[in-house]
Formats: structure tokens, sequence, C-alpha cells
């Protein structure tokens, strides 16, 4: 199974293009969206936990897609707030959420992402091994972004701990992690950021700016291969996509141009989303649903 998805599914800039502007009474973007995509990557659980309540909500609104599942990011206290050290209440807050969505058996991937300051060394490798210790039990993928986490070492920790690796295209500087196709445990994973060069590590630069960008054909090819011998890989049992370039609906642009270049055939779009961007989308998508796809929808 390869799950393509955005990441996030409600964004103001999205407004008028992915959904209706003012959105109709009754509107579910969520529900909207897990008819064209079997992933979604949750944001909102890096800036604070959810609650299990709000958790299960989720999963009752992708209820028309029996492919679907989540991937999940971790709060940010255990990726990018390491001045201290977390305790066992922070974990038990943090879990609650992503415990809930497994129930539901929704829950598809916890994502694990590490800033391009999280660099290999030994500190840091004593604070992995304790957060990944914590969230045992779940299904982890981890993102690091320095090269310095490029050697056999760190992959084959994670073959022996069950935990997967997170391939990511993102600009390449000097020492940006390249390109990969690998796989360490049961779910592969791949996110897309964009090549947002001129705004990727500067300071002023706002969330927007830094995931504006909308890949060609051509540029998405590669990871479409790359994505083939991900699933292909005999420990994996689960592929995501995730396109993260979502300023102005250009990740679901780009999702759904995945989906269609790896099944080799069109895939419905958004009727908003396919006006806004028909150059990208008329050779790889029709909007909205045909009379099939409806009927197999709905079975």
């Amino acid at each position: 199974m390869i799950r393509i998805g955005p990441a996030g599914f409600d964004y103001k800039d999205w407004a008028g293009i992915v959904y209706p502007k003012p959105r109709p009474r009754g509107f579910d973007p969520l529900a909207d969206l897990a008819r064209y995509f079997d992933t979604i990557e949750i944001n909102s659980t890096f800036y604070r936990p959810m609650r299990a309540d709000v958790v299960r909500s989720w999963a009752e609104r992708v209820g028309g897609n029996e492919r679907f599942r989540f991937a999940m990011k971790l709060w940010r206290r255990f990726t990018h707030e390491r001045d201290t050290a977390f305790d066992a209440a922070e974990v038990k807050q943090a879990r609650a959420g992503l415990e809930a969505m497994l129930d539901e058996q929704r829950l598809g991937a916890v994502l694990v992402q590490f800033p391009w300051s999280f660099r290999n060394d030994d500190k840091n490798n004593e604070w992995l091994h304790d957060v990944l210790s914590a969230f045992d039990g779940l299904p982890l993928v981890v993102e690091v972004r320095h090269a310095s986490w490029n050697t056999r070492d760190f992959y084959a920790a994670l073959v022996e701990r069950g935990v997967g690796i997170v391939n990511i295209d993102q600009p390449l500087f000097k020492n940006s992690i390249r390109p990969s196709a690998k796989a360490t445990s049961a779910v592969g994973y791949v996110r897309v950021h964009g090549r947002a060069y001129r705004d990727w590590f500067r300071k002023q630069a706002t969330r927007d700016e830094r995931y504006d960008y909308l890949y060609s054909a051509e540029e998405l090819k590669p990871w479409v291969e790359r994505t083939r011998e991900i699933a292909d890989n005999p420990r994996v049992e689960d592929t995501f996509v995730v396109t993260n370039n979502h300023h102005a609906g250009k990740a679901p642009v780009n999702a759904l141009m995945m989906q269609a270049m790896i099944d080799d055939e069109k895939v419905a779009a958004p009727p908003l989303l396919y006006a806004a961007y028909p150059d990208a989308l008329s050779r790889y998508a029709h909007p909205g649903f045909t009379a099939k796809e409806d009927s197999e929808a709905r079975l």
C-alpha cells in the first residue's frame, strides 16, 4: 500500500483554492480531502499534544475511506526543545492522542522530525535513544536533515529498533542529507518539502515562504521511482508519501501528480484545485469524481 497526501488539511491560504470560499454549511475540509487522499500528515500535534477525544473525532471524519491512515507529528517538546530533559508526565500527555488514533486503527506513522541543527553526536544520539524508548510501541519514523546521520550504524540501529527512516527532498546545501530510498522498518516514508533555496534558512522567512514551491513532473519522477523502490522493500508493509510544500495548495497538487504517476492513470482532484492549477494537473487528474469512482468509493 502506498498512501499519498499533503501535510496539513486546513490552511487559510487554501480558501478558494482547495476549498470553497465561503465554505458551504456543514463542509468539512478533512472529510473532503479524505475522498481524494489516503493519508494526511497532522501538523498541529507538533505544536501541542492532542486530547484523545479530538483525535477520535478526526478518525470519525475520515470514515468514508477505509484505506485512510493518519501520520501524526510528534510534539516539538521531544524534537526541538532539548535544553532540558522531558519527563514522564510529558510523555504521557503526548502519547494520549497518539494511542487514541492507534486504538481507532487509523494511525499509520508517528513522525519524529528533528531540525537541521540536530547533528549526529553522542549527546544527540542519547536524546534520540530516549525519545524512541519513550514512544516505543508506536509506528515511529525519524526525520533527520543533517548529512552527519547518513551512516550505516545509524540505519542499522533503526532497523534493530523497528523504527522507520524518512527520505526527504529539501533544498540541498553543503551538509544537507541527500535524497534516498531507504527503509528500516515496516513503514516506508517520503517527505518532499519543496526547494525554496532563498528562504529555507533565512531567519526572517515566514513558514509560507519556506514552503512555497510547486514541483514539476520532471522533479517528481525520481521520487516516484524512489517510492516504488521503498514499497518493494521486503520489510515494508505501508509506504507514506507526504507533500509539505503547502503554500497556496501546492502540496495537494503535487500529491495528486505523484499518485497519478505511480498509478499510471488520472486521479480525481478537488474541482477548485484543478481550476487553480490546470497546467500542472490537466495531464494527471480530472476535476471531481466520475460516476464509476463515486460508486467504488461507496463500496
